[in-house]
């Protein structure tokens, strides 16, 4: 197998586990308040980044230099994922992943205004592909409720998440100053840990962690090891391996695999006229892997 293709097969691997992100957040999201769940989402993977950076690279001392820059991508992250889940308490988790699709177009305009990034044709027209098809779903293909802009609240709730999310992407490369991609990962991960445990400290203390039903713990556990610790080796290894404009296309894969997850789990899958805009994000797929160069 060629290194191109081990890094596509991390990437599915990467986009699938993060759509379990979406299916097992749905279940668990009203039972437990978001705060809660992150912070001891946070305080595990902490735990586990920390000991990885320690035995594959060791931490620096210069790596606590300016700690403000882990404090403010600590706090995009921890925006990010209270939002998701307080969005998943009432969205469906393949309308929540529609709206996470969203973020690469997002990502590209904050990339715009702090990096002076610029996108190519092809990547734009995939961006806007995918952004329909975003939209399709979203709206449930109901054309007055998208004229009304009829949007639940799970999905605005989460919509604002990834507008924190987009800006936190292009803040990474803006803020990094040579730390290796664990380490710098490992400090903005306790700085996460640190502020949502901080601002959801009294419902912490007055959770009634006995009675939380099984379905809270599978999800605190897949999303601390999971969908954190396995797909930042995964995100870090396909990135070595692909462009970047690669590695972002398998975002669009993500309706696609909730939609997987949730017939997995015995929930359905959406209506086939919903199906329409999960085959645009697919489109969108596809035109951000084609070549721009083909050899």
């Amino acid at each position: 197998m060629t290194e191109p293709a081990k890094g596509h097969l991390a990437m599915l691997a990467f986009s699938l586990l993060i759509a379990g992100s979406f299916a097992l957040g749905s279940m668990a999201a009203p039972h437990i308040a978001p705060t809660v769940l992150n912070a001891v989402r946070f305080l595990a993977a902490s735990v586990i980044l920390g000991i990885a950076a320690h035995f594959i690279s060791g931490i620096p001392r210069s790596a606590f230099a300016a700690p403000w820059r882990y404090l403010l991508l600590g706090g995009a992250m921890g925006i990010y994922f209270v939002l998701m889940f307080e969005g998943l308490k009432t969205a469906p988790a393949v309308s929540a992943a529609a709206v996470f699709t969203l973020t690469p177009v997002m990502s590209g305009l904050f990339g715009f205004l702090l990096l002076r990034q610029v996108v190519t044709g092809r990547m734009a027209l995939a961006l806007a592909v995918g952004a329909v098809g975003a939209l399709w779903v979203i709206f449930r293909a109901d054309w007055q409720a998208f004229a009304a802009f009829e949007v639940g609240r799970g999905e605005i709730v989460y919509f604002w998440g990834c507008v924190v999310h987009a800006v936190y992407t292009p803040m990474v490369r803006l803020l990094n100053r040579g730390e290796r991609p664990i380490v710098f990962s490992f400090g903005a991960m306790v700085a996460a840990a640190g502020l949502v445990t901080a601002v959801g400290w009294r419902d912490l203390m007055a959770t009634d962690w006995a009675a939380l039903p099984p379905i809270v713990w599978v999800t605190i556990v897949y999303t601390a090891i999971l969908a954190t610790t396995f797909t930042f080796v995964l995100l870090q290894f396909a990135s070595l391996r692909l462009p970047s404009a690669k590695v972002m296309a398998y975002t669009y894969l993500t309706p696609t695999w909730v939609i997987c997850w949730e017939v997995a789990l015995g929930h359905g899958a959406p209506g086939g006229v919903v199906l329409i805009g999960v085959g645009m994000t697919g489109v969108a797929l596809f035109l951000l892997l084609k070549d721009e160069h083909p050899a």
